[in-house]
């Protein structure tokens, strides 16, 4: 038999050579007219291996011999040797690596059916359509035409009638780098797919692959269209076989036992998306390769059997990358459970982008001029299919390996709208500075100790979940011991777009960084109306209330405009926490950003302000005492300015009214003497009683 099959390869070749395509059908279409005898040496000729990529089909014309038996009919639609797996090699990015066939190009065991001077009748198929049927005779038999000789058009691998998917040209190459201007590889306009998206979805695979494909196509009406029907199809009920992925000696999927148990693995993904295709008439192939997917570490080197597969399909004269594997969803890295996640990023990607993380085994399917090497695809940063989705546009450094210059490192990232964005240094928000851009973001990260470390970035785009976008390896030699940031400074840093988005506008100190030499500070911004602003300061000198966080900070508001006087408890680095929330809406403050506070002067000593209670209205002022710690046995002076007050005292010891001068300030004093707290009080309706507090201040023990 494997005599037989050599001949019949090198006589598919002979015509393939002899002719145009149109002899080649010509002659196929008399095959059931003509009928040709040969005879064939039972000796095996010594061949080479036909390679990949011929085609052919015809009549054989072999040599007699005694020994011979006759060949009535002989067709070859198509026998190109693929690339596949056997079994596992182990597991890489957590799918099976790839190991080529030895012997015999199919996938599917030969059917015999032997008859004592019966005809032979072998039949042997492939996962991509590909079918040899020899009927063989004995000697003196008569021989009888093959019953069934049909090829419908779908399984013949394209609409042109070619049995073999050309390999890409110079044509298929994109320009080099990415243009920006689309994420496709292709125009295309998402929107137009909306209704056959919803369709191929909800399609149920009742039977077999070509009942499914056909109700897929039911609604696609061209190539683009029959090609997006199965993508969808794929990546919506086709689940991620973990326990298969790290599984050794498994053998290849097949297309009904993935759609029996609708899971499998890449190479599985694969062969199914591309058996659809050729069955819905659109070329496809399966490309191997190595991938930055799951359980890739950052620096890794590849190296050995490959650990994933793709496919490329032609449409509009051109080669086209998708990845169904990783459209349909994700592993998670902790739990490596597996979760449905539709990414469109990967159906039609951009050459450019798609090189990021697949290296195929051929580098003409890199689509791209000049094509990469493997260690420029090691080296290269990895953007994340996320990045890309959720509006970034580049980031820098462009390496995925960076070091520290005087213990800082410095990222930035372009975007091509605002973008809310995060960061973990080892797995905590901490020791870095992350300010807001219109377009973009920029993160300076002090690492507190020397070594390596892993920096990863966060983005939240339009969605409400902040997804990884990129990630550093750092490395640090050398720590800035100066430079001891607050573990509760969390992002962003100092005002943005997102802040003026939360109706705080116009501040007065716009860099996210202020430095104060006797540690006092105010800061003041625009505030739109109904809005309510709250602030806290926050230290690393161990555990404090909240009630203390917010003592250093003393809130003033005029108008539309609210004012922060902060005093610092002592010299070191502080964040002053900024958070909003809408008057008439429930719920708690929103945290919008703060502000990194630092003093040098070990001299500062402040104490806290006043305690504020709820009905300290707007618009009043505090000129003094600002300090919260009244001293004991003392003649405190009082100046505040009310409005809408018709009586003011100070309760201690004893009770002391304030009188309002005629700049609008009430004004007096209180003695100290005998009390441990002092109240400011206010009478509000000059025909009632009650008096409301709306101050309190702490007297120093004797």
């Amino acid at each position: 038999m494997a005599c037989l099959a050599e001949s019949a390869k090198r006589s598919a070749l002979r015509l393939q050579r002899r002719g145009s395509a149109l002899s080649r059908a010509l002659a196929l279409s008399r095959v059931g007219q003509l009928r040709a005898r040969g005879h064939l040496q039972r000796k095996q000729p010594s061949v080479r291996p036909r390679r990949p990529g011929r085609k052919g089909g015809g009549i054989m014309e072999l040599k007699k011999d005694i020994n011979a038996v006759s060949i009535d009919m002989l067709l070859i639609v198509h026998s190109e040797k693929r690339r596949a797996a056997q079994g596992f090699q182990g597991v890489g990015n957590g799918v099976r690596r790839w190991q080529k066939l030895e012997g015999n190009d199919f996938h599917e065991n030969l059917v015999e059916k032997q008859h004592p001077q019966q005809p032979q009748v072998i039949t042997s198929y492939n996962s991509q359509g590909t079918q040899l049927t020899v009927e063989v005779h004995p000697r003196d038999a008569m021989p009888q035409l093959l019953k069934k000789f049909s090829l419908a058009k779908r399984l013949q691998g394209d609409k042109n009638g070619n049995t073999r998917p050309r390999q890409p040209g110079g044509k298929d190459a994109h320009a080099y780098p990415w243009d920006r201007s689309s994420l496709k590889s292709m125009s295309l306009d998402l929107q137009q797919f909306e209704k056959l998206d919803i369709y191929a979805s909800q399609v149920t695979a009742k039977s077999g692959l070509d009942e499914l494909v056909s109700d897929l196509l039911q609604e696609a009406h061209t190539d683009l269209e029959r090609v997006r029907a199965i993508w969808i199809w794929i990546c919506h009920h086709i689940e991620y076989d973990i326990a298969a992925a790290q599984e050794k000696d498994r053998q290849a999927f097949k297309p009904t036992d993935i759609l029996r148990t609708q899971k499998t693995n890449c190479d599985g993904y694969a062969g199914l998306f591309e058996r659809m295709c050729r069955l819905a008439g659109v070329q496809c192939m399966t490309v191997p390769g190595y991938s930055k997917g799951f359980g890739y570490q950052t620096g890794h080197s590849f190296s050995g059997e490959f650990d994933h597969a793709w496919n490329a399909v032609y449409l509009e004269g051109r080669w086209h990358l998708v990845d169904s594997t990783w459209g349909s969803g994700l592993v998670d890295t902790i739990t490596s459970k597996f979760t449905f996640l539709y990414n469109e990023f990967y159906f039609l990607t951009h050459p450019a982008l798609f090189i990021e993380d697949h290296f195929p085994d051929n580098k003409n399917w890199q689509l791209l001029k000049p094509p990469q090497s493997l260690r420029q695809f090691e080296n290269n940063m990895h953007h994340k299919s996320e990045f890309y989705n959720k509006g970034m546009l580049s980031a820098h450094p462009e390496t995925s390996m960076i070091r520290t210059v005087n213990g800082k490192a410095t990222v930035t990232i372009e975007s091509c709208a605002p973008t809310l964005f995060m960061f973990m240094l080892n797995g905590k928000q901490e020791h870095g500075l992350l300010s807001l851009r219109k377009n973009g973001m920029k993160l300076e990260v002090y690492p507190p100790t020397m070594g390596t470390h892993k920096l990863q970035i966060f983005a939240k785009g339009n969605s409400d979940i902040y997804s990884s976008v990129l990630e550093y390896t750092l490395k640090c030699n050398y720590v800035d011991m100066g430079v001891q940031l607050p573990a509760e400074l969390h992002q962003p840093v100092g005002p943005s777009w997102f802040s003026e988005q939360m109706g705080i506008m116009k501040p007065s100190h716009p860099d996210p960084i202020i430095h104060t030499s006797d540690g006092r500070c105010s800061i003041s911004f625009s505030v739109e109306e109904g809005i309510n602003v709250l602030a806290s300061l926050h230290g690393d000198d161990g555990p404090i209330t909240e009630e203390t966080q917010r003592r250093y900070i003393f809130q003033l508001h005029r108008e539309k405009q609210t004012e922060l006087k902060v005093q610092l408890p002592h010299a070191g680095k502080f964040a002053l926490k900024i958070f909003v929330k809408k008057r008439q809406e429930p719920g708690n403050y929103i945290f919008v950003f703060n502000y990194l506070i630092c003093c040098a002067n070990t001299k500062v000593n402040w104490p806290m302000f006043p305690e504020s209670f709820g009905n300290w209205g707007q618009d009043n002022e505090l000129l003094e005492p600002l300090s919260g710690v009244l001293p004991a046995n003392r003649n405190v002076p009082f100046k505040l300015k009310l409005h809408g007050i018709a009586k003011v005292l100070v309760k201690g010891q004893d009770t002391w009214p304030l009188t309002l001068n005629h700049e609008g300030y009430w004004e007096g004093s209180c003695s100290t003497a005998g009390c441990q707290e002092v109240y400011v009080m206010v009478l509000e309706n000059a025909n009632h009683n009650f008096y409301s507090y709306i101050l309190k201040y702490k007297v120093n023990a004797q």
